[in-house]
């Protein structure tokens, strides 16, 4: 039980500029945040690397520039989209591939971790980045790999979903109402309203965002107004701050506002610690009676109607809620009956559920219960799924016709939040 709770769950928020890392353990109150210079807050770690001169020696984050700025090293920028777009560079006149340097450098990122990360195992990796895709994922999973990281321990995540996991491990007074961060690392202002539908169990969680553009000259009273339209007609129980452009000390009138009954918070490392508490939630080693079902999580749950024990069970293939790139559904059943599987669809927050039907066409006769099928549901998308059934026979008695057949299932677009 104590290996258990000392498993390390590390987030990891990565971007074009910076990567930060944070890692928690279940015997912690909070996550923590690492730096690479010993006893500083500073958190972000530049997401480069450099190479000595004349040598195989790499420096990544702050050293990695300084080694180029004092022309002992040269430099290599801009390596998560190199390494996302498979590019390869040249440093010294020699090739690499980006995907190969970025290895490298996550390699020397959790190096930060020190004698925890070589003592503990890890239980989970979360990646958090501005926008999930399908790209992100193949390039982590083949990172991992080659850092002798089990694949199925990685995760991905988007920013939102970072903030929506930190935001709901607080104290309950913290998101009593309606929760609000305000992310300023870029030239625009961007907002990202938590609210909670708490008239349904799990409760349904939607986030909504904003773009504000850039402020200008009087960035203080420009912000004011926008506090006062993301503000309007809510009920916020606490704010968010994260992200450079809110260092300096021109908040003055804003966060006179802000703070008008209301806990504010100013931070950078909020998304790498939310990652931390992705990962713990994804484990389920906490009550979580929240469901968020962003861009990223399927729209709808898939069930299969079973007999087990000689009761009329609906076995789960696919949950909504879970990110439909990583999820699939399998399960080995015996046909009892007419040659077609019905399959039943549900929203998350309607008590209804409709049912489709796949006939197996041209399945060989035999007798009852004598017809193993595997069913594997396979998510295309939030709202789509393919279902591939094949028949695998029945031992000796009945041989496998090796038959396959498909069926797609697509979730009409429609607002799946009530009030």
């Amino acid at each position: 039980m104590e290996q258990e709770n000392k498993g390390l769950y590390l987030g990891i928020d990565i971007n074009s500029k910076y990567t930060m890392i944070s890692y928690y353990q279940l015997h912690m109150t909070e996550p923590q945040t690492l730096s690479t210079v010993m006893g500083s807050e500073t958190y972000q770690i530049p997401t480069c690397l450099s190479k000595k001169k004349g040598m195989s020696q790499w420096f990544f984050g702050e050293e990695a520039r300084q080694k180029v700025k004092n022309n002992e090293a040269l430099g290599v920028e801009n390596l998560l989209e190199k390494a996302l777009s498979g590019e390869e560079v040249y440093v010294e006149h020699e090739k690499h591939a980006a995907r190969d340097l970025l290895v490298i450098f996550l390699k020397k990122v959790l190096s930060v971790s020190g004698i925890a990360y070589t003592k503990w195992p890890i239980a989970k990796v979360v990646m958090t980045v501005d926008s999930v895709s399908m790209e992100y994922m193949e390039l982590f999973s083949m990172v991992m790999s080659k850092l002798e990281i089990d694949t199925s321990k990685l995760m991905l995540i988007d920013y939102r979903e970072s903030f929506y996991y930190y935001a709901l491990n607080q104290k309950p007074e913290i998101f009593l109402h309606d929760v609000v961060m305000f992310d300023y690392r870029d030239s625009d202002m961007i907002s990202c309203v938590l609210e909670r539908n708490q008239h349904t169990t799990p409760q349904m969680i939607r986030l909504i965002q904003q773009n504000h553009g850039k402020l200008f000259d009087d960035k203080d009273r420009q912000f004011s107004q926008i506090l006062e339209q993301v503000f309007q007609e809510r009920i916020v129980s606490s704010v968010y701050l994260i992200g450079d452009g809110f260092d300096g000390d021109w908040t003055k009138l804003s966060l006179q506002y802000m703070c008008q009954g209301r806990k504010v918070f100013v931070g950078k490392n909020l998304y790498s610690k939310g990652a931390c508490y992705a990962g713990v939630v994804k484990d389920q080693k906490v009550d979580w009676p929240f469901v968020y079902i962003g861009e990223n999580e399927l729209k709808l749950n898939l069930y299969l109607k079973v007999v087990n024990d000689n009761e009329m069970q609906l076995h789960t293939l696919l949950n909504a809620g879970e990110s439909w790139f990583e999820s699939k559904g399998e399960c080995e059943v015996i046909l009892d009956g007419s040659p077609e599987i019905d399959f039943f669809i549900q929203e998350p927050d309607s008590r209804e559920a409709h049912v489709e039907s796949l006939e197996l066409t041209d399945l060989p006769k035999r007798d009852r219960r004598t017809t193993r099928l595997r069913i594997t549901a396979t998510p295309t998308s939030d709202r789509d799924i393919t279902i591939v059934i094949r028949d695998l026979g029945f031992g000796e008695i009945a041989p496998s016709s090796n038959r396959t057949w498909e069926h797609s299932i697509t979730l009409q677009q429609e607002q799946i939040w009530e009030n």
